[in-house]
């Protein structure tokens, strides 16, 4: 209510029969300022929730509605990144966007082929399926390609200078063992 009475005159501060109006109608602003915005939300695919079938559907991909949602974005933001000349830039830009981290492009022109190094990102990424798919939609058709993951090296471990009981204590799965990375 503060907000919408400091947009009005003066004199009205004092006023028990506005400040009552303010008092009514301020739920109702409130509710209709949140409602705009989720709609202004929607036409950004970071934000969006509900508007991301609108992005699959005007980007002719099929809809992905069951899967989570930062999946379902990582898939647009790719094909939004995915239009145009086909270059290394691009398929890094492609490959970050379903990593979440730093990729390298590494062309072995020679072999006709290149290969995706997921740099930012410890161990396979989740959504491995889609980034396959949405590669296979932009390169060139002559071209192969394979990826190349990172893990845990006997250097890192050694640098974390934990004995076995620590290491023991952590409660790691092999695969988390193998993306295992200490935070600075």
């Amino acid at each position: 209510m503060n907000d919408m009475l400091s947009n009005c005159p003066k004199y009205y501060e004092t006023s028990r029969v506005f400040n009552s109006y303010l008092d009514a109608v301020s739920p109702e602003v409130e509710e209709f300022k949140k409602g705009i915005d989720e709609v202004l939300n929607q036409f950004f695919v970071p934000t969006a929730t509900w508007g991301l079938d609108k992005w699959e559907e005007e980007l002719n991909l099929e809809s992905y509605s069951g899967k989570p949602e930062d999946q379902r974005r990582s898939r647009i933001i790719s094909k939004l990144r995915g239009m145009g000349t086909i270059t290394v830039n691009l398929i890094k830009n492609v490959a970050e966007s379903y990593s979440n981290g730093k990729v390298e492009v590494i062309e072995d022109n020679s072999n006709y082929t290149f290969t995706i190094k997921f740099v930012g990102t410890m161990g396979i990424p989740k959504n491995m399926d889609d980034l396959k798919e949405a590669i296979e939609e932009i390169k060139p058709a002559h071209l192969d390609y394979e990826f190349d993951y990172v893990y845990l090296t006997w250097n890192q471990f050694d640098t974390y200078n934990k004995t076995w009981d620590e290491w023991d204590n952590l409660n790691l799965t092999w695969d988390e063992f193998e993306t295992y990375e200490e935070v600075v």
